[in-house]
Protein backbone atom coordinates (compact mmCIF):
# COMPACT_ATOMS: atom_id res chain seq x y z
CA UNK A 1 0.00 0.00 0.00
CA UNK A 2 2.93 2.52 0.59
CA UNK A 3 4.11 2.24 -2.73
CA UNK A 4 0.80 3.16 -3.70
CA UNK A 5 0.49 6.33 -1.76
CA UNK A 6 4.01 7.56 -3.07
CA UNK A 7 2.60 6.83 -6.44
CA UNK A 8 -0.24 8.87 -5.91
CA UNK A 9 1.54 11.58 -3.78
CA UNK A 10 4.02 12.02 -6.96
CA UNK A 11 1.40 12.49 -9.54
CA UNK A 12 -0.26 15.01 -7.18
CA UNK A 13 3.08 16.93 -6.67
CA UNK A 14 3.43 17.04 -10.55
CA UNK A 15 -0.23 18.26 -11.80
CA UNK A 16 -0.08 20.88 -8.65
CA UNK A 17 3.12 22.26 -10.08
CA UNK A 18 1.97 21.91 -13.42
CA UNK A 19 -1.65 23.41 -12.90
CA UNK A 20 0.32 26.89 -12.31
CA UNK A 21 1.16 26.70 -16.40
CA UNK A 22 -1.72 25.70 -17.99
CA UNK A 23 -3.84 27.43 -20.39
CA UNK A 24 -6.80 24.32 -21.00
CA UNK A 25 -8.00 21.47 -18.73
CA UNK A 26 -10.09 19.17 -19.63
CA UNK A 27 -12.11 17.60 -16.75
CA UNK A 28 -13.53 14.30 -18.60
CA UNK A 29 -15.44 10.94 -17.80
CA UNK A 30 -15.13 7.95 -19.19
CA UNK A 31 -18.24 6.13 -20.21
CA UNK A 32 -16.97 2.62 -21.10
CA UNK A 33 -15.98 2.73 -17.14
CA UNK A 34 -18.88 3.39 -16.20
CA UNK A 35 -20.70 0.80 -18.49
CA UNK A 36 -18.25 -2.11 -18.26
CA UNK A 37 -18.53 -2.23 -14.12
CA UNK A 38 -20.28 0.54 -13.13
CA UNK A 39 -17.06 2.41 -12.26
CA UNK A 40 -16.97 5.87 -10.99
CA UNK A 41 -14.11 7.65 -12.53
CA UNK A 42 -13.05 11.62 -13.64
CA UNK A 43 -10.31 12.38 -15.38
CA UNK A 44 -7.81 15.70 -16.07
CA UNK A 45 -5.91 16.50 -19.13
CA UNK A 46 -3.67 19.52 -19.22
CA UNK A 47 -2.57 20.85 -22.54
CA UNK A 48 1.42 21.20 -21.93
CA UNK A 49 1.56 23.29 -25.44
CA UNK A 50 -0.32 23.35 -28.76
CA UNK A 51 0.61 19.72 -29.67
CA UNK A 52 0.89 17.68 -26.51
CA UNK A 53 -1.57 17.02 -23.54
CA UNK A 54 -1.13 14.79 -20.27
CA UNK A 55 -4.01 12.85 -19.08
CA UNK A 56 -4.08 11.66 -15.75
CA UNK A 57 -7.51 9.60 -15.42
CA UNK A 58 -8.40 7.28 -12.95
CA UNK A 59 -11.65 5.19 -11.51
CA UNK A 60 -12.30 3.71 -8.22
CA UNK A 61 -15.37 0.69 -7.97
CA UNK A 62 -16.32 -0.24 -3.80
CA UNK A 63 -19.46 -1.68 -4.63
CA UNK A 64 -20.73 -5.33 -4.22
CA UNK A 65 -23.78 -6.31 -6.15
CA UNK A 66 -26.18 -9.61 -5.77
CA UNK A 67 -24.86 -12.69 -4.66
CA UNK A 68 -21.55 -11.43 -3.68
CA UNK A 69 -21.34 -10.18 -7.36
CA UNK A 70 -18.01 -7.90 -7.13
CA UNK A 71 -15.89 -6.08 -9.70
CA UNK A 72 -14.10 -3.89 -7.02
CA UNK A 73 -11.30 -1.92 -8.06
CA UNK A 74 -9.18 1.32 -8.22
CA UNK A 75 -7.11 2.40 -11.59
CA UNK A 76 -4.71 5.28 -12.34
CA UNK A 77 -3.76 5.56 -15.63
CA UNK A 78 -1.61 8.60 -16.92
CA UNK A 79 -0.98 9.10 -20.81
CA UNK A 80 1.08 11.61 -22.58
CA UNK A 81 -0.39 12.72 -25.85
CA UNK A 82 0.75 13.92 -28.98
CA UNK A 83 -2.09 16.06 -31.31
CA UNK A 84 -1.78 15.91 -34.98
CA UNK A 85 -4.12 18.99 -35.48
CA UNK A 86 -3.90 20.94 -31.90
CA UNK A 87 -4.23 19.98 -28.20
CA UNK A 88 -7.92 18.81 -27.71
CA UNK A 89 -8.90 19.00 -31.05
CA UNK A 90 -8.72 15.96 -33.90
CA UNK A 91 -6.66 12.87 -33.74
CA UNK A 92 -4.26 12.06 -31.20
CA UNK A 93 -1.60 9.66 -30.58
CA UNK A 94 -0.19 8.11 -26.86
CA UNK A 95 1.47 6.68 -24.59
CA UNK A 96 -0.09 5.29 -21.14
CA UNK A 97 0.45 3.67 -18.41
CA UNK A 98 -1.47 1.81 -15.70
CA UNK A 99 -2.09 0.98 -12.08
CA UNK A 100 -4.45 -0.67 -10.21
CA UNK A 101 -5.85 -3.32 -7.55
CA UNK A 102 -8.58 -5.67 -8.04
CA UNK A 103 -10.82 -7.92 -6.09
CA UNK A 104 -13.29 -9.81 -8.49
CA UNK A 105 -15.82 -12.46 -8.78
CA UNK A 106 -19.10 -14.04 -9.34
CA UNK A 107 -19.52 -12.66 -12.80
CA UNK A 108 -20.83 -14.57 -15.24
CA UNK A 109 -18.81 -13.71 -18.56
CA UNK A 110 -18.82 -17.44 -20.69
CA UNK A 111 -15.86 -16.63 -22.74
CA UNK A 112 -12.45 -16.05 -23.33
CA UNK A 113 -10.08 -15.64 -20.08
CA UNK A 114 -12.18 -14.37 -17.59
CA UNK A 115 -14.36 -17.30 -17.95
CA UNK A 116 -13.91 -18.62 -14.54
CA UNK A 117 -14.83 -15.92 -13.07
CA UNK A 118 -18.38 -17.31 -11.79
CA UNK A 119 -16.45 -19.93 -10.07
CA UNK A 120 -13.57 -18.14 -8.42
CA UNK A 121 -12.38 -14.74 -6.66
CA UNK A 122 -9.10 -13.07 -7.47
CA UNK A 123 -7.61 -10.25 -5.46
CA UNK A 124 -4.56 -8.76 -6.83
CA UNK A 125 -2.45 -5.78 -8.76
CA UNK A 126 -2.21 -5.06 -12.34
CA UNK A 127 0.59 -2.52 -13.92
CA UNK A 128 1.41 -2.12 -17.31
CA UNK A 129 1.61 0.61 -20.39
CA UNK A 130 0.80 0.96 -23.77
CA UNK A 131 0.25 2.98 -26.66
CA UNK A 132 -2.92 4.35 -28.01
CA UNK A 133 -5.17 6.28 -30.40
CA UNK A 134 -7.83 8.51 -30.37
CA UNK A 135 -10.07 11.56 -31.98
CA UNK A 136 -11.50 14.22 -30.01
CA UNK A 137 -14.64 16.06 -31.88
CA UNK A 138 -15.15 19.81 -30.83
CA UNK A 139 -19.35 19.85 -29.44
CA UNK A 140 -19.16 23.72 -28.36
CA UNK A 141 -16.44 25.91 -27.11
CA UNK A 142 -16.49 24.20 -23.95
CA UNK A 143 -17.17 20.77 -24.63
CA UNK A 144 -15.18 17.81 -26.88
CA UNK A 145 -16.42 14.45 -27.07
CA UNK A 146 -13.64 11.42 -27.23
CA UNK A 147 -13.14 7.91 -28.32
CA UNK A 148 -9.86 6.28 -27.85
CA UNK A 149 -8.16 2.94 -27.84
CA UNK A 150 -5.46 1.48 -26.38
CA UNK A 151 -3.21 -1.75 -26.38
CA UNK A 152 -0.01 -2.96 -24.48
CA UNK A 153 1.06 -4.80 -21.65
CA UNK A 154 0.03 -5.39 -17.99
CA UNK A 155 1.66 -7.98 -15.10
CA UNK A 156 -0.73 -9.08 -13.08
CA UNK A 157 0.18 -10.21 -9.62
CA UNK A 158 -2.77 -12.19 -7.46
CA UNK A 159 -4.47 -14.50 -5.15
CA UNK A 160 -7.04 -17.21 -5.74
CA UNK A 161 -9.71 -18.07 -3.91
CA UNK A 162 -12.34 -21.05 -4.65
CA UNK A 163 -15.87 -18.84 -4.13
CA UNK A 164 -16.75 -15.53 -4.30
CA UNK A 165 -17.76 -14.61 -1.12
CA UNK A 166 -15.96 -17.09 1.76
CA UNK A 167 -13.55 -19.30 0.21
CA UNK A 168 -9.96 -20.37 1.06
CA UNK A 169 -7.04 -19.20 -0.61
CA UNK A 170 -6.10 -21.85 -3.34
CA UNK A 171 -3.07 -20.16 -5.28
CA UNK A 172 -1.35 -17.34 -6.10
CA UNK A 173 0.67 -16.02 -9.53
CA UNK A 174 1.23 -13.78 -12.27
CA UNK A 175 0.45 -13.88 -15.41
CA UNK A 176 1.64 -11.39 -18.12
CA UNK A 177 -1.82 -9.90 -20.43
CA UNK A 178 -1.05 -8.33 -23.57
CA UNK A 179 -4.07 -7.46 -25.66
CA UNK A 180 -6.21 -3.91 -24.99
CA UNK A 181 -5.59 -1.87 -21.95
CA UNK A 182 -7.43 1.20 -22.32
CA UNK A 183 -10.65 2.57 -24.08
CA UNK A 184 -12.97 5.25 -23.61
CA UNK A 185 -15.94 7.55 -24.65
CA UNK A 186 -15.40 10.24 -22.85
CA UNK A 187 -17.34 13.99 -22.20
CA UNK A 188 -14.99 16.42 -21.58
CA UNK A 189 -15.44 19.78 -20.04
CA UNK A 190 -12.92 22.55 -21.24
CA UNK A 191 -11.74 24.89 -18.60
CA UNK A 192 -9.82 27.89 -20.36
Amino acid sequence: MLKHNKLILIIVLILGTYQLHAQTVGVKTNFAHWAAAGTPNVGLEFALNRKYTLEVGGGFNPFVFNDNKKAKHWIVQPELRYWLCESFNGHFFGLHALAGEYNIGGIDIPVGRLSNLNEFRYEGFAYGAGISYGHQWLISPRWNFELSIGAGYAYLTYDKFTCVKCGSKISSDTQNYLGVTKAAISLIYLIK
